[in-house]
């Protein structure tokens, strides 16, 4: 068996395993600098080369001196993008994982989604974009507002994510980056149940994001599972006037005075 792999990795022409050892080296995303690092060359000529494996289609570009490996497969194996995250901060400057992705991440929720949840301060045309394969949904946010994230190393590549805390105040904040009402309540059910909840943290990010209807979602949904005293009572007394709805999404025609939130018509109330 050692004899055919080593045969296989001879038949590799050399350029294409120049290129199979930089993407083991780099991981996913291979920069100049890695070219630059791993191959021994200088900038130029990494950006040349680089450029050529673009032509020939090992590489996909995704901005000036930044790549991602297409199909290996005439190397000695098919590659796929391992881990859609890495792209993150290579497409959006200012941005962190959040909502339902983060959500799963977090293990307070099993479903699986097909989109990659990024909130960003950088200028987007669209909502909902296809980039390298990997569908995306992008909520605009301002840059003030990027806190309580935490960082993942993927290989050389540094994402931010929302930590479980800013996750459950950005499905709060807006419930369609949870994936709708219902899905956000499942979330809050499962960070009160967990060893992490923190009535602390999530009255300080609440009060930094200064959007009152997270205090009213997040009492109501406490409500109905049972958290404790502390939460309700800081939810209590961060009530703002006006009313707001549970999913701005769904048609909400009851009033639940007590927190000044409008539900749907099927939701149970405790």
């Amino acid at each position: 068996m050692a004899t055919i792999e080593k045969t296989a990795r001879k038949a590799i022409p050399s350029g294409r395993a120049r290129l199979a050892h930089l993407i083991r080296q780099a991981g996913d995303v291979v920069t100049i600098d890695d070219a630059v690092s791993d191959l021994g060359l200088d900038r130029a000529q990494a950006s040349k080369l680089l450029s050529r494996w673009t032509d020939q289609g090992w590489l996909r570009r995704i901005k000036a001196g930044t790549y991602i490996a297409a199909n290996l497969d005439s190397l000695d194996r098919e590659h796929v993008l391992d881990d859609p995250f890495v792209l993150v901060p290579h497409l959006f400057a200012k941005s962190y994982i959040g909502g339902r992705t983060a959500a799963h991440h977090w293990d307070l929720t099993e479903q699986l989604f097909r989109d990659v949840v990024v909130f960003t301060a950088d200028e987007v045309r669209e909502s909902h974009q296809t980039l390298h394969g990997v569908p995306f949904t992008i909520f605009r946010i301002q840059e003030k507002n990027i806190f309580g994230v935490t960082a993942l190393w993927r290989g050389r590549t540094k994402v931010k994510i929302s930590d479980v805390h800013r996750t459950i105040i950005d499905l709060l904040d807006n419930p369609d980056a949870g994936g709708g009402a219902q899905q956000v309540s499942d979330c809050v059910r499962a960070y009160l149940q967990s060893e992490v909840y923190d009535i602390k943290r999530l009255a300080d990010y609440g009060d930094r994001l200064g959007n009152g209807a997270v205090f009213k979602r997040l009492g109501f949904l406490g409500e109905q599972h049972g958290a404790d005293d502390a939460l309700l009572n800081a939810c209590s007394e961060r009530l703002t006037a006006g009313n707001a709805k549970l999913d701005p999404a769904l048609v909400s025609p009851r009033l639940v005075t007590r927190w000044r939130l409008f539900i749907p018509e099927h939701w149970s109330v405790t």
